[in-house]
């Protein structure tokens, strides 16, 4: 019995760390939370991780950004730029960085600069890719475009995330 008392103590503080890493950690060894974007022209969203569960969404938006927040298995639970949530197979989303333009029409600028010259206008909703962001700015692409925007006018970047 004293052995076996031991051995569950000894395994104790192991599976406190593992829970704390989960915290921070997916399974995947990836952070959790992290921003990702749907790396096909169709994705189920499902209620629960499993295709047992019925689909809630279907997605055709490729590049959508997507913010995965908890992982199980194969499944991430995911989250939308409206804030819908469900739980996404890992192969349809990729890890290729892409942003939402929120709320209005934005400038993009030639510069990460707001006195540079302006050289494009994206509505609400377009999705581009990620180029760079770097303090508050990041650079876009889209359809051969290219232009700096201001991070708070974009879903799929964190407020103090780098990205090069």
């Amino acid at each position: 019995m004293r052995r076996m008392i031991a051995a569950l103590l000894l395994l104790a503080p192991v599976g406190a760390h593992a829970q704390m890493r989960d915290a921070t950690e997916g399974l995947s060894g990836l952070p959790i939370p992290r921003f990702v974007s749907l790396g096909t022209n169709e994705a189920n969203m499902r209620s629960g991780p499993g295709e047992q569960y019925p689909i809630t969404w279907v997605y055709k938006r490729d590049g959508l950004p997507m913010e995965v927040v908890r992982e199980w298995g194969i499944w991430r639970l995911v989250r939308d730029p409206h804030g819908g949530q469900g739980w996404m197979n890992k192969n349809l989303i990729s890890g290729d960085r892409t942003a939402y333009v929120t709320s209005a029409v934005r400038t993009l600028y030639a510069r990460a600069d707001i006195a540079s010259r302006p050289v494009w206008r994206a509505e609400p909703g377009v999705v581009a890719k990620i180029v760079l962001c770097e303090e508050a700015w990041c650079q876009l692409r889209i359809a051969g475009k290219s232009g700096y925007i201001l991070r708070k006018h974009l879903w799929g970047v964190y407020a103090k995330e780098s990205i090069d």
